[in-house]
């Protein structure tokens, strides 16, 4: 049996505000103003040397809180990164913007009432999924006297003007129910974007495609005999993943260039999917299930190969969220924990540490892709109201890697 280490990074290479709940109420950003925020505060990691050690990082248990951000009125439900900031949603108008890297509450914003269920980036927008089954569309301008300005809310009024007259562009959503064809007749829970697309995703069961250039809408699919609970976009594939516990592929095909099922990936039987990530290559994809479980697939964009590589009992209870960081997944719980894992070639996964701290399921998980000191940052959100801020240790599945602090000197960093 191998003893448990643990490597301590110097507290002084982590800034005190950051580790203080009162750092996001300091210094924060007059949405009503474009000023630039008082000067922030960086991070100061000491020159480190590295050593090699021969132990398996599965005795490697190293993390540290970096900060406990509170400030949001209701469980924090969703998370995206934009560009110097982090944005954390709760309520429709409890949107808000934290400074990178000293994690300062920067402005709030947002509009409507009810949670906001999704966030996505892409480039100067900002895209929101609200519980009243609209989304919302935000411009990001430093010259504007609103840093995130309302800029459309879709469906828009252009596109309700043009298909509200014909009988035939109303579906039936329920028993003496009717809407036009490109609401969502429930809660939008998931967004995603790709080549110049929007795709959201309802508990209606429908997968809707958006035009970016005029936000028309230009698809809605009956995807699933369930609500749908996460999509990922990757390689010109959309990955759907639904409460009826099956993800589905998406892909354009044929002279009409609307979207086709590609393939379906199942997991347990009547087991829901809360979450969906996909690697870079688009050759995995691990989906979080409601009984605790990460199920993974390996295949191929044609669909013709693919099978299941890893099903193992992740956490005591759900999957809630999962985010992916280089070689390395992170999942989060029903059960307030986040597990690391380290994918290994074959797409299988190796724990390497469990993170506690939340008092309530951990809803939302975003890595940022900025390496720091031998390590990464990984948001989590909860219905503990809180956003947390953690440093994660970046270290190879064969060594594990310890620091001692020798002057000036410089780093010497090793890694697989």
């Amino acid at each position: 049996m191998i003893q448990s280490v643990k490597h301590h990074v110097p507290d002084s290479a982590f800034s005190s505000p950051l580790s203080s709940s009162t750092a996001s109420s300091s210094s924060g950003r007059n949405s009503d103003t474009d000023e630039s925020p008082a000067t922030s505060f960086r991070y100061d990691f000491q020159d480190v040397k590295f050593k090699i050690l021969n132990m398996p990082v599965s005795s490697f248990h190293s993390y540290k809180l970096l900060a406990n951000l509170p400030g949001h009125i209701g469980s924090v439900s969703c998370l995206a990164l934009c560009g110097e900031f982090i944005l954390s949603a709760s309520q429709g108008k409890d949107i808000i913007v934290w400074q990178q890297p000293d994690l300062r509450q920067f402005t709030k914003f947002g509009q409507g009432e009810g949670s906001v269920k999704a966030l996505v980036t892409a480039g100067n927008k900002v895209f929101t999924a609200h519980q009243d089954s609209r989304i919302r569309v935000w411009k990001v301008s430093r010259s504007s006297e609103n840093l995130f300005r309302l800029v459309d809310t879709l469906p828009t009024t252009k596109d309700y003007l043009g298909n509200f007259m014909k009988q035939s562009n109303y579906v039936q959503t329920r028993r003496h129910h009717k809407r036009l064809w490109i609401e969502h007749a429930d809660s939008i829970s998931c967004l995603a974007v790709s080549n110049d697309l929007i795709y959201s995703g309802s508990w209606d069961k429908t997968l809707k495609v958006w035009r970016m250039s005029d936000f028309k809408c230009l698809e809605s699919i009956k995807a699933h005999e369930d609500a749908i609970n996460g999509l990922v976009a990757s390689k010109g594939i959309v990955y759907s993943a639904s409460a009826e516990g099956k993800i589905k592929a998406w892909g354009k095909e044929g002279k009409t260039n609307k979207h086709l099922l590609k393939g379906t990936l199942e997991g347990h039987k009547d087991i829901s999917v809360n979450s969906i990530v996909v690697s870079e290559d688009g050759n995995l994809v691990y989906g979080g299930g409601s009984d605790g479980y990460i199920m993974g697939w390996l295949g191929n964009k044609d669909f013709d190969s693919w099978r299941v590589i890893c099903g193992m009992k992740a956490h005591k209870m759900a999957v809630l969220s999962m985010c992916l960081m280089g070689e390395f997944l992170c999942s989060g719980s029903a059960d307030k924990s986040i597990s690391i894992w380290k994918r290994e070639i074959n797409g299988g996964l190796f724990r390497t540490m469990i993170i506690k701290g939340h008092e309530g399921p951990v809803k939302c998980l975003q890595a940022s892709p900025t390496r720091v000191g031998g390590g990464f940052m990984l948001y989590s959100g909860s219905l503990d109201k809180s956003l947390r801020v953690w440093w994660v240790p970046n270290y190879c599945s064969t060594a594990q890697i310890t620091s001692s602090i020798e002057g000036t000197t410089k780093i010497s960093t090793v890694f697989i």
